[in-house]
């Protein structure tokens, strides 16, 4: 029978699970454009801090839109419920000590501000990142033809298009991918990490 166990009466505090994972929790938000490179970055800094050994983990459309809302269209009321969630969830996952890394378009700045909301009032950390290329260039990437759609009225409601994307105005991190790489993004965005103590 072991004999190293130990009964906490209740639930496991924050400050407990943070010094037991020898982590805090923080929401990495990534906002910009389609074809920005969100999810590029987000990626390769999942990749990044899982090779710190830092528990880390990406929300993003593959594992929000086809789970938790598929039954969301893509109107604005739509948006902003999807929003809504991912915000909740982020919330979730960094109360869990995780670095939690979301890659959305999430165009409207009311909507990211309550997801920042959600995070202060639990006292977690939300760094807005803002993944930033002219118009012109992530509809001369479109590597889904979603831009060529839109144009062509095939989309309705397209972010960039037809329906309005609101640039951060104060975010933590500015990238511009039409000038950084892949590689730069992610140092940029562990620099900021590790300068403001997140990686200790």
């Amino acid at each position: 029978m072991a004999t190293n166990i130990t009964f906490h009466q209740g639930s496991v505090t924050t400050t407990e699970r943070n010094e037991l994972l020898k982590q805090k929790g923080i929401t990495i938000w990534l906002t910009g454009l389609s074809a920005s490179g969100k999810s590029t970055i987000a990626c390769a800094l999942e990749q990044h801090l899982l090779h710190l050994h830092k528990f880390a983990y990406r929300l993003d459309g593959d594992n929000i839109r086809f789970g938790l809302n598929k039954d969301l269209g893509f109107d604005e009321k739509s948006r902003n419920e999807n929003i809504r969630r991912i915000g909740e969830v982020a919330k979730l996952f960094s109360d869990a000590s995780a670095i939690t890394i979301t890659a959305f378009i999430s165009p409207y700045i009311a909507d990211r501000a309550v997801a920042r909301e959600l995070h202060e009032k639990a006292n977690i950390p939300f760094i807005e990142v803002y993944v930033d290329a002219p118009l012109s260039v992530v509809e001369e990437r479109d590597p889904k033809g979603l831009y060529k759609k839109a144009r062509a009225g095939e989309i309705k409601d397209f972010t960039g298009v037809s329906a309005p994307y609101e640039a951060p105005e104060k975010p933590e991190i500015h990238i511009r991918t039409d000038q950084t790489s892949v590689i730069d993004a992610v140092q940029q965005i562990t620099e900021y990490l590790s300068s403001n103590g997140y990686l200790d």
